[in-house]
């Protein structure tokens, strides 16, 4: 059975490879959205770092995991949320106030929660990772 959602795929397998003591994982097909989500992960600091491969047909992303991931998804169906409302989603994705971070798509790029509340910007959830 193939997967509908790269972005559900990608996750998965990179929680999977670190639930059981992976390194690194390959993470296929690649996109845009999964390299920024992926960037977020870097910054916040629970990938190593990540490098785009083109292999011809859809390329694809190495990710190097450094087993700071406990659990990481994506947020089905992406809900809509304000600059003031963070709060919320964190209760309801992450474990406690302040660990783990959520994934928002906004109108000035993919971006950790932490950094659109900065802005002031509200966007949609559309991952966590703690």
């Amino acid at each position: 059975m193939t997967g509908n959602d790269p972005l559900s795929n990608a996750l998965s397998g990179i929680d999977n490879a670190e639930s059981v003591g992976h390194l690194s994982h390959e993470v296929r097909p690649a996109s845009n959205v999964i390299g920024q989500v992926l960037e977020v992960f870097y910054d916040r600091g629970y990938v190593d770092g990540f490098e785009f491969v083109d292999d011809g047909k859809g390329g694809q992303f190495e990710v190097e995991l450094n087993g700071a991931i406990n659990e990481c998804g994506p947020v089905k169906p992406r809900y809509s949320a304000g600059a003031d409302e963070f709060e919320k989603w964190e209760k309801r994705f992450l474990p406690a106030r302040d660990f783990g971070a959520l994934v928002v798509t906004t109108s000035e790029g993919i971006m950790s929660h932490y950094e659109a509340r900065e802005r002031g910007i509200g966007g949609q959830v559309i991952a966590y990772v703690y």
